[in-house]
């Protein structure tokens, strides 16, 4: 368990022993908003990943900037970044977060073939930013297969995951390489 926490292990354990470790789920097995009035406003960060994998010819005709609808890799970052500002209407649970850092970096890798893409959201208050950073995530990836679906549509997006959570109750969390 190199790079968690003892908390995320207990937490892990517990999901494991039948306890209840589901927040968004009531005693009565409804779901729920997590109340997180009492909880400090602290500063959290959250960092996810995700690729498109996609032809060596189509990431080239990206790289080159020549894709017929134009400049995929800002579009899908500009995209991204929306994604997690609005993640909350997105997902039914989630609170809204005044959010005051999101970052989208899209690294076009030719031994994939395909593209990397990487969201990292911070904010001060009384919970993490995990979906948000899942959603830049997932939104960039399908922003890119939407712009490149015209040339290939064999274009997979795979891996997306939390690679890294900062703050909060339960700290540190680095996803295992």
């Amino acid at each position: 368990m190199a790079g968690k926490t003892s908390k995320n292990k207990a937490s892990k354990d517990r999901a494991s022993k039948g306890g209840s470790a589901l927040t968004h789920i009531g005693a009565s097995g409804e779901a729920r908003m997590v109340d997180v009035s009492e909880k400090a406003a602290t500063e959290r960060t959250a960092v996810a990943e995700g690729r498109v994998v996609m032809a060596k010819a189509t990431l080239d005709l990206i790289v080159s900037g020549n894709a017929k609808k134009g400049d995929v890799l800002g579009a899908a970052r500009i995209a991204g970044i929306m994604a997690a500002k609005r993640t909350s209407e997105l997902i039914p649970l989630c609170h809204p977060l005044a959010l005051s850092k999101v970052t989208l970096d899209i690294m076009p890798d030719r031994k994939l073939p395909g593209c990397i893409v990487r969201a990292a959201v911070k904010v001060t208050g009384p919970t993490g930013v995990e979906m948000e950073a899942l959603t830049a995530v997932s939104v960039a990836c399908l922003t890119i297969y939407d712009m490149i679906k015209a040339v290939e549509r064999g274009v997979r997006i795979e891996g997306i995951h939390l690679v890294e959570k900062i703050g909060g109750k339960s700290g540190h969390y680095r996803a295992e390489p």
